[in-house]
């Protein structure tokens, strides 16, 4: 690049316009999942929504209905086939999808209620294969609907690198989570797909209410992160849908952290 060389850029690297995706896991208004779909239809994504069971549904399409879903589906990825149906929907409504996002996460109450060293097999197991190899199984759903490329997210949390009381079982699995998310970068760069792990401060939803002493975890957080505050849905779906656009078309591997500075505190 020359002294006389400006630099121009692109309006539509901003936003997502014309972008398609698919979001797994909202549960209700409190989700993170909720914040990141916002973002993205906010952007100008049209967007394939997920919900868990029948029961779940009515807490849920109000959502769909709210962000105008193209597609609105149940995923249940503990069932033979429903993860993949909903791709296939949106194969069929869209012929491709540019990006996707994964928010979920189990582990059986007593194993993550106990200590990691009493966690029984199944119970580990069931964690790992619901929070984590269901994303890469995600992945392999999504790669061929992305031949433009596209982006593909994971939420995460600190107690993947970090012991944080009480998170127990869910420390390593989060930590194989964000160790898949480097390899599937790795492995899907070559065809422009940028796959990340989202990592926000704790949030009071659903899902964090399983964690005993959570109150004490959100107090510590808001103290000794160096912005003193709390995450919302709401910061973590804008910072999302960021990466989601052009302007994030070579960030990719990395665990990514909404959480007003904690992770970076001895």
């Amino acid at each position: 690049m020359s002294d006389d060389d400006v630099l121009t850029f692109d309006e539509s690297a901003r936003e997502l316009r014309g972008k398609k995706g698919v979001v797994l896991g909202i549960a209700n208004r409190q989700s993170i999942a909720y914040g990141c779909a916002a973002a993205f239809r906010f952007l100008g994504a049209e967007l394939a929504l997920s919900y868990l069971n029948d029961r779940a549904r009515p807490f849920v399409e109000p959502i769909a209905d709210e962000l105008d879903a193209a597609i609105f589906m149940p995923v249940d990825v503990s069932k033979d086939g429903e993860l993949e149906a909903i791709f296939e929907t949106a194969a069929e409504t869209w012929g491709g999808i540019d990006f996707a996002l994964h928010s979920i996460a189990f582990a059986p109450r007593e194993d993550l209620h106990g200590r990691l060293v009493d966690s029984s097999a199944a119970g580990f197991a069931e964690a790992m294969d619901i929070s984590c190899h269901s994303f890469v199984r995600m992945a392999r759903c999504a790669e061929p609907l992305m031949g433009k490329g596209g982006t593909l997210f994971a939420m995460s949390y600190y107690g993947a690198e970090k012991v944080v009381s009480h998170y127990n079982l869910m420390g390593p699995v989060k930590a194989a989570l964000e160790c898949c998310v480097r390899y599937l970068a790795h492995e899907l760069g070559p065809k422009g797909i940028r796959v990340h792990a989202i990592s926000p401060g704790p949030i009071r939803t659903r899902a964090a209410s399983g964690i005993n002493e959570f109150e004490e975890l959100l107090s510590v957080a808001e103290t000794r992160a160096p912005r003193h505050q709390l995450v919302s849905i709401k910061d973590v779906g804008v910072a999302t849908a960021a990466l989601a656009t052009q302007a994030a078309n070579l960030i990719t591997g990395n665990t990514i952290y909404i959480d007003g500075g904690y992770h970076i505190m001895g």
